[in-house]
């Protein structure tokens, strides 16, 4: 059981040096500072650079064994993401 958690994004250095975003990646520690998840984002180069904080995404929560235990959905929830229509929802 976990009552806390802690998550930290890993940045890549070429992305840190050339300012670009790529799909991000998290450790999520105990208490302890020991990793007990790995997530992935998962979406386009497109997506990320237009649509930003709106975009669409899917993250995988994998456990430090490489399974699945969480699969987080948000889809785009407006025609034109330089409009949005409808509030975010995953």
């Amino acid at each position: 059981q976990l009552d806390q958690i802690i998550i930290h994004q890993q940045v890549e250095l070429l992305e840190a040096i050339l300012g670009t975003e790529s799909s991000s990646k998290y450790e999520i520690k105990n208490p302890l500072g020991q990793r007990v998840y790995f997530a992935v984002e998962e979406n386009g180069c497109f997506d990320r650079r237009l649509c930003a904080p709106i975009r669409a995404f899917t993250i995988r929560i994998a456990d430090n064994a490489g399974r699945e235990v969480i699969r987080v959905i948000r889809p785009l929830r407006c025609n034109s993401c330089c409009f949005p229509c409808f509030l975010q929802e995953v």
